[in-house]
Parts: C-alpha cells; sequence; structure tokens
C-alpha cells in the first residue's frame, strides 16, 4: 500500500485480496462498495442507520460482502486495510480518528473518481445553485453533441460509470463540501458558485470555506477557476487561483476573462472577443439567483469549449431541476410550489425574491444553526403567512411570529398542507422552502419533496400547471 499513519490515499492501489471497510450505505457507499468487490476486494459495509431505515432510503446491500453491520456505531477499522468513506461521514468522525491511530489509509468516493477518470472533469461546488449549475451544463452539453456524463452530488454514482468515459469525455459533476473533506486533486474546470454560512452545524465558518476553496487547491497552471464576482466570499478566493481566473457577474461587466449579464443578454469574453450567448427572455428560470446560474453555467461551457449556439439552445430548453422551485400544480386559485431544496435560510430567502405574489410560506425541518435575521426581513415583506413543522417548527415559529402575524406552528408536513389549503387567496403563492434539512423526518431533500407533491395532488380542486 502506498499510504501509512493513516493518511489519505494518495493514489489508488491494488485492492485485490485486501480488506477494505466502507462506512455507510448510501448512494456513495454502495458505488464504492461495487467497486472494491469487482477489484477483487474483500469489503465490509458499516452503516449506523436501522435495517427499517436503510429499506426505506432503498439502501440495499450489494451482493458479494463479507459482512454487513447495521444499526450501531461505524464498526472498528481495526483489522482492515482500507477505509473507503462516503461524505456523510465527516473527516472528524471518531472511527477516521481510530484509523488514523493505527495507520490505516483512507479514501473516499470523489477522491477515487477524481484518481482514475480518464475524461476532462468539470467541477462545481457552492453553498447554493451547484445543483441547477451543473444540471443547465450538462443540458448545454448535451446540445453539443459531444460524449458527457453528469455525476457527483447531484445524485448519480461515479465508480461504476468509469469504464464508459475515455479522454474526449465532459464529466460534469456537482461537489459537494463533505465530498471535498477527502480529495487531493482539482477538476481541470473548478467552479464555485457562491460561498454563504450554511452547514455551521457540522463546521467552523473558516473550515466551510476551506473545504470549498479545495475544489480550486490542487489545479495545476493549465487549469481554469470560475468564479463569481458577486460574491463577497468567492472574490476571496480569486487569490488563491493557481490557473486562469474567469469571472462571473449578473450586476457588472467583469475584468478580465469571464460572462456578465449585459443589459438582457448574457455576453462572454475570452481575450479581446466579446460574444454573446444568451438572452434574458429565453431563461425560463425564475429569480436574479437563476439568473447568476444562468450566467455561470455559460462561463463554464465556454471554458469546456461549447459552442454560443449550444449554450442558447440548452438554456432555453431546460426548465429547471426537481425540487427546485418547481411548480406542483394549482389549488384555490393559488400556485404550489416544491423548494424542498432549500435546507437553509439563504436558500430560502432566494426563493422568497422569485416571486412577487403574496407568498404562504411553509417552514421546516432540521435547523444547521444559522441566523434567521434576514429570512425575518423578508418574510415581514412578503408573507402572508408562515407555517412552520417539523423539529426546528418552535424554533421557525418563534423566529416568524413577532415578523409575520399569520405565523402557525404545526407538527408535520402533511399538517402544514392542510393549513395552507385553508389559509391561500386567489393569486398567492405556497411555497414549500424550509430553511432547514429534511433529516427530522425524511432521508433527504428528493423525499420531502415528492411528499410535498403528493399530498398537494391530493387536495380538492387539484389542477397540474407545468413551470413555465
Amino acid at each position: 500500500m502506498t499510504a501509512t499513519n493513516g493518511a489519505l490515499l494518495s493514489t489508488p492501489f491494488d485492492v485485490r485480496g485486501k480488506r477494505v471497510l466502507v462506512y455507510s450505505l448510501g448512494i456513495e457507499g454502495r458505488d464504492l462498495a461495487r467497486w472494491m468487490l469487482g477489484q477483487g476486494a474483500r469489503v465490509t459495509v458499516s452503516d449506523t442507520r436501522s435495517d427499517a431505515a436503510l429499506a426505506a432510503a432503498g439502501a440495499g446491500a450489494p451482493e458479494g460482502l463479507d459482512r454487513l453491520v447495521t444499526g450501531q456505531d461505524l464498526l472498528d477499522p481495526a483489522g482492515f486495510d482500507l477505509v473507503a468513506v462516503s461524505q456523510s461521514v465527516l473527516r472528524y468522525d471518531r472511527a477516521l480518528g481510530r484509523a488514523r491511530e493505527l495507520g490505516i489509509p483512507v479514501t473516499s468516493q470523489m477522491r477515487l473518481f477524481l484518481q482514475l477518470c480518464a475524461g476532462k472533469v468539470i467541477g462545481i461546488t457552492g453553498s447554493s445553485g451547484k445543483s441547477t449549475t451543473t444540471a443547465l451544463v450538462g443540458a448545454i452539453a448535451a446540445e453539443t453533441g459531444l460524449p458527457f456524463i453528469v455525476g457527483g452530488n447531484i445524485g448519480e454514482a461515479l465508480l461504476g460509470r468509469l469504464d464508459e468515459i475515455t479522454p474526449e469525455t465532459n464529466v460534469i459533476l456537482e461537489i459537494s463540501h463533505t465530498q471535498l473533506q477527502y480529495t487531493d486533486r482539482s477538476p481541470a474546470i473548478a467552479a464555485v458558485t457562491n460561498i454563504t454560512p450554511n452547514h455551521l452545524d457540522q463546521f467552523s465558518w473558516d473550515e466551510y470555506v476551506g473545504l470549498k476553496r479545495n475544489i480550486i487547491a490542487h489545479q495545476l497552471r493549465e487549469d481554469v477557476a470560475v468564479l463569481n464576482a458577486d460574491d463577497q466570499t468567492s472574490r476571496a478566493l480569486m487569490a488563491s487561483v493557481r490557473g486562469r481566473l474567469v469571472r462571473t457577474s449578473i450586476n457588472s461587466e467583469v475584468e478580465g476573462d469571464g460572462a456578465w449579464l449585459d443589459h438582457d443578454e448574457v455576453v462572454l469574453r475570452h481575450g479581446a472577443r466579446v460574444v454573446p450567448a444568451v438572452n434574458k427572455a429565453d431563461i425560463r428560470l425564475r429569480g436574479a439567483h437563476n439568473l447568476s446560474n444562468v450566467v455561470m453555467a455559460c462561463a463554464i461551457a465556454a471554458e469546456a469549449g461549447f459552442a454560443p449556439e449550444a449554450m442558447a439552445r440548452g438554456v432555453r430548453a431546460f426548465h429547471g431541476v426537481p425540487h427546485r422551485l418547481e411548480i406542483v400544480g394549482r389549488v384555490n386559485g393559488a400556485t404550489w410550489v416544491n423548494d424542498s431544496i432549500a435546507t437553509s435560510p439563504e436558500r430560502t430567502i432566494a426563493g422568497l425574491r422569485a416571486f412577487h405574489e403574496p407568498v404562504v410560506l411553509l417552514l421546516g425541518g432540521r435547523e444547521k444553526n444559522l441566523p434567521l435575521d434576514q429570512l425575518q426581513d423578508l418574510a415581514r415583506e412578503r408573507c402572508r403567512a408562515v407555517i412552520c413543522f417539523g423539529e426546528a417548527g418552535p424554533l421557525f415559529h418563534d423566529a416568524m411570529a413577532g415578523a409575520v402575524a399569520g405565523a402557525r406552528l404545526v407538527a408535520t408536513m402533511e399538517d402544514a398542507v392542510a393549513v395552507a389549503a385553508g389559509a391561500v387567496q386567489p393569486g398567492d403563492v405556497v411555497l414549500l422552502s424550509p430553511a432547514g434539512t429534511s433529516f427530522d423526518a425524511y432521508p433527504n431533500f428528493e423525499a420531502r419533496g415528492e411528499t410535498f407533491r403528493r399530498l398537494v395532488a391530493a387536495l380538492p380542486q387539484f389542477t397540474r400547471e407545468v413551470s413555465p
């Protein structure tokens, strides 16, 4: 093996016959386990969730495991040759500390993939907007006719797709801060949509910013960093760029290479050449934050060599990503919107700003120790009512009761939907934009959003409406 003293594994090694311990049976853990089994390793998987919770999440174990240990603390790594972790296992977890003490090397799905991938990697991170930006770049790539895949934190397994990737493949990855805990390589094109307070229940602010910085930390001089000039913390990263810096903005023309919004046109500059890419009228997504996502996606696409014509077609055809300001339908003259992806107050603020109509806001879930003062101020301006539910419901209700006269506290999202149905007026927007994670009641934000869709569709007088 090539790593000692519990170090992160710097290069892949032959795992045939080795004893590999995989932490977590989520998408990444299953991908790691299958890949390790395919390489001839003897694989044990450890997950703290119960068998019932794993079944509810659809987390079935791959065939061929030596052992599956569930419903208890992560298994002690003693006796194993390698530990492979999902991003849900944080780097300061006691089990990983134990691996370091024992000198057992540690790797992760994203770490292995970046080491083994033969394609041209485009990596996108950020506190918000990374999923939409990644999907937009994928939509543009689809218009080029060039080979590409989209994956990473957006929900796709990666290691199982290595065999289909050639040096000509554009590999478009959404990369989370927790995936960046373990990486020792950076994408050839690395983009940061923004960095705002988030996940402060897991990391300090400085640690969180440092993880985001990791996406550009290992770049080479020939690589490209695409950064949002409108975002204060992203601007601070510009001094750390080792390769070529590309800036984006929706507020003003950028310096040097980049993309910006010039009146009603997204324009691109490389060197002295400035070309139009997308007309604002062709963007189907609501909100200034989505304008920023489109400009960022166009800048990334330009660096990948995609033509402006492909950008225009891809953006024009893009209706959004599920659970992100997704219009579910109409009930009682109101539009019901699923923004379950909004797991922080900052994302909920962006969702509220996307609508001019009066809003009935549904807040809830598990909070992340993030400030609520800006959300309070905007709710006071925009919301007819705020309905708080779930584990963080009392905290959100305490914050909103002084700001919105129609603040209500209920137990579950089912209760929240029922109360909202009785509170709306024609022309309102009912917005599920929870400002908290789903983990109090659901395995992920997708499951929460799907439940919301089902509940709304079951309301009397429901009619389906496609996003504009």
